[in-house]
């Protein structure tokens, strides 16, 4: 059997599969931006976008650190009604979501299409219990929460009660 000489240097190519198939298994994952995980892992498309938005509420201001990861998974837990190890991996899977993402859309998007407008308030309740973990609510919390109240169709009045609602809840007196 005779090959065909590729070039004047006379090389053969190397078998067109060996790199084609890995190359766009990697480009079709970094496009999907991992939606492997939901598959493989069996994460739920929503679950995934909540606990990406949590993780991006937690990080705005600071490093996130383990008392944000604990809360965060607590949150989840309660919201999902998931085990204390599968919160976790939620919420793990979510970080790297989140750290692959450079926009909130994919997550509010799957908000939208997934739940009514009752459920999407939910949503910004446990955004507030995120904003609040420290007990301050900073500027950029604030931001995050009016544009992503924006963006999943929550209006500022439903927002504000759910602040109102989850200040109560911790025991925040809000500072005139």
């Amino acid at each position: 059997m005779r090959r065909k000489i590729h070039s004047s240097l006379r090389v053969e190519p190397p078998p067109a599969a060996c790199y084609v198939t890995p190359m766009f298994d990697r480009l079709r994952a970094w496009l999907e931006d991992g939606e492997e995980e939901l598959q493989g892992g069996g994460r739920d498309e929503l679950q995934l976008a909540v606990a990406a938005l949590l993780i991006e509420a937690a990080r705005i201001e600071r490093d996130l650190g383990e008392g944000e990861r604990a809360l965060i998974a607590r949150l989840l837990e309660r919201r999902f009604g998931l085990g204390p190890a599968e919160a976790r991996l939620l919420q793990a899977a979510g970080e790297r979501r989140a750290e692959r993402s450079a926009q909130l859309f994919g997550f509010v998007r799957t908000i939208n299409e997934r739940l009514p407008r009752e459920r999407r308030v939910e949503v910004i309740e446990l955004l507030w219990e995120v904003a609040y973990a420290d007990g301050v609510l900073d500027p950029l919390e604030d931001t995050l929460l009016r544009r992503v109240g924006g963006l999943i169709d929550v209006s500022d009045r439903e927002r504000g009660a759910a602040r109102l609602r989850v200040m109560n809840r911790l025991g925040i007196i809000e500072e005139e």
